[in-house]
């Protein structure tokens, strides 16, 4: 099976089972003498990690993992080396009886995987689960510190700007991100004023078996400038692919670009350089970079979901994984730029 590694320059390749023994990933290109602060690593995972404390837990998966994270090389005296970072969390709470009885869930890959590779492990979709996002976690952590040294000023901020039905208001989204902190500490990562509304939907909806989809933001501020390849590997696409690959991910939108559509070139051209998200020519302009994600609802429903262990809501769960994605994309890129000029 090919296609489990990520990136150019600043490469992950994501490796192991949502029932396996482990999780982990390989980062490969990342350069020696980088600070590597093990205490961003775990603060990702457990923003990440299933069986949450505090105000994310009743609004998600009940599988409990503590995503403890092992390092197994790259990393000597708290400092990168340039060789191959190995990175595992292990697998503790799996219930793969869960299983048993499941033949292709409606909606999942469990089929596809079959037919194309004629032998998959169906235990919680094996490397198509949410769980093989952890790997991703761990990459974009060690690319925050890359950014962190490199570009300190600039910011991934993700949250979750519709979930169901419910939809904030322009002056919520204008007031929480002027902040400039992260969503954690909403439910659902869903910064409205009715805190209560979003817990009440997920918390019914779990308890009927069914799921809803969403709208998540991104914010990216200060970013570097100049990233970006001019013709193959434009900033955008590369952003817009790493956010494809999340699971349950339906489109992506950068800056005002679906509602170009619709407007004269004069209106859209000469309004506010905000409306091309940070991007032009497919390079950063060190403009901050919007971008909106929708989400499908949740595949597990009714009884697969009354069942097992599963989200009612994705978005919840995927901002951080959004967040490392577009980490990775700018690692990636700004060791790329290295080799545009003299």
């Amino acid at each position: 099976m090919s296609g489990n590694s990520f990136g150019q320059r600043f490469v992950m390749t994501s490796f192991g089972e949502s029932h396996g023994p482990a999780m982990g990933v390989i980062i490969d290109g990342c350069p020696a003498g980088l600070e590597f602060d093990e205490a961003l690593l775990v603060a990702e995972l457990r923003r990440r990690r299933p069986g949450q404390e505090g105000i994310q837990q009743q609004v998600v998966t009940q599988r409990s993992e503590s995503d403890s994270p092992e390092i197994l090389s790259g990393v000597h005296q708290g400092k990168t080396l340039g060789t191959p970072i190995a990175i595992v969390v292990r697998n503790a709470n799996q219930k793969s009886s869960d299983y048993d009885h499941v033949k292709d869930r409606a909606g999942h890959a469990d089929d596809v995987w079959r037919k194309k590779f004629l032998h998959s492990d169906p235990r919680g979709g094996g490397r198509s689960s949410g769980r093989e996002t952890v790997s991703r976690v761990m990459a974009g952590a060690v690319a925050q510190m890359l950014l962190k040294q490199v570009s300190p000023a600039t910011k991934i901020i993700g949250y979750a700007s519709q979930v169901g039905p419910l939809q904030l208001s322009v002056e919520e989204e204008q007031k929480f991100l002027s902040r400039q902190t992260r969503a954690d500490e909403f439910v659902a990562r869903f910064p409205s004023v009715d805190q209560d509304a979003v817990k009440n939907l997920l918390l019914q909806a779990r308890e009927q078996g069914q799921s809803y989809g969403g709208l998540a933001k991104l914010t990216i501020l200060a970013p570097p400038a100049n990233l970006g390849q001019p013709v193959f590997h434009k900033l955008k696409s590369d952003l817009a692919g790493a956010i494809m690959g999340v699971g349950a991910v339906a489109g992506v939108e950068i800056g005002d670009g679906f509602d170009s559509a619709q407007k004269l070139g004069t209106d859209f051209h000469q309004s506010a350089s905000s409306v091309y998200g940070g991007i032009r020519g497919g390079i950063s302009t060190g403009e901050t970079i919007t971008l909106k994600v929708a989400f499908k609802p949740t595949s597990s429903i009714l009884d697969v979901s009354k069942n097992g262990r599963h989200d009612p809501c994705i978005v919840t769960r995927a901002i951080p994984v959004l967040e490392a994605m577009i980490a990775l994309v700018l690692a990636d890129h700004l060791l790329w730029s290295r080799q545009d000029r003299l």
